[in-house]
């Protein structure tokens, strides 16, 4: 049986998250069904494997699959007939075909997340299910002074949510960036790591507004690493502005 990798893009606002679960719309109960439609559903469904458990709401752009099919069909083949039948807010980027050993989760990777935040004085429309929306002053310059502490190998058990099931919340962070846009009202935040903790990104992009703000000191980062209480983070950033960027592997 081949095995497929395939690249997905996808819009969160209409999924309770990546991860199939009962009675809810999900992205991977989706794919599942698509894949084993194509492959004329087997005896023995066929699971689409996901590297990331994106949550309700976030965004992909770059969310990597795999997947074996019982019979061989050229990858342009299967990501157009996969295209064809999946929903509007789901896309098949690029498919190809890989190695059996090759897992999409467990194969060593590198992930890119960005947040886009909206500074608009109320939410627009039209930016509502597709970035947050923080409507007071910020100060760019101390939350540029506070990414570095982001940096390197830490314990982020402050920056990870109640729902956390890793067996460590030590991870790696290798860039931590932001990108002012005044002309489009608009900040984006940039997030390089081997992995996240559930909901880390979104409590790490309260942090650095609350920074940005005053509610905290310049370098609060490295006390809130040290202490590992989560109820000192405080404020999680709405789901609606994370993207899922990029997965590379080694």
């Amino acid at each position: 049986m081949p095995r497929y990798k395939a690249i997905v893009s996808y819009d969160g606002s209409g999924f309770f998250g990546f991860q199939v679960q009962n009675d809810v719309r999900t992205v991977q109960g989706e794919l599942n069904k698509v894949v084993n439609q194509m492959a004329k559903n087997p005896a023995t469904p066929i699971r689409v494997i996901g590297a990331s458990r994106t949550d309700t709401g976030v965004h992909a752009l770059g969310q990597v699959i795999n997947f074996d099919l019982p019979f061989n069909i050229p990858a342009a083949s299967v990501r157009k007939g996969l295209n064809t039948l999946l929903p509007r807010d789901i896309m098949i980027r690029e498919v190809e075909i890989v190695n059996d050993d090759f897992h999409a989760r467990f194969n060593s990777h590198h992930k890119r997340y960005f947040y886009r935040l909206s500074t608009q004085d109320f939410v627009d429309p039209f930016k509502r299910k597709y970035a947050g929306h923080f409507h007071w002053p910020l100060d760019i310059q101390r939350i540029e002074k506070a990414l570095p502490d982001l940096l390197g190998e830490h314990d982020f058990a402050s920056f990870a949510a109640s729902g956390n099931q890793t067996q460590t919340t030590i991870r790696r962070i290798t860039r931590a960036d932001i990108i002012n846009k005044p002309d489009e009202q608009e900040i984006v935040f940039i997030f390089e790591g081997n992995a996240f903790l559930y909901n880390q990104i979104r409590i790490m992009v309260g942090v650095l507004l609350e920074i940005g703000t005053g509610k905290r000191s310049v370098h609060d980062i490295q006390r809130l690493i040290e202490v590992k209480d989560r109820s000192q983070a405080r404020f999680t950033a709405a789901a609606a502005g994370l993207y899922l960027d990029e997965i590379s592997y080694s």
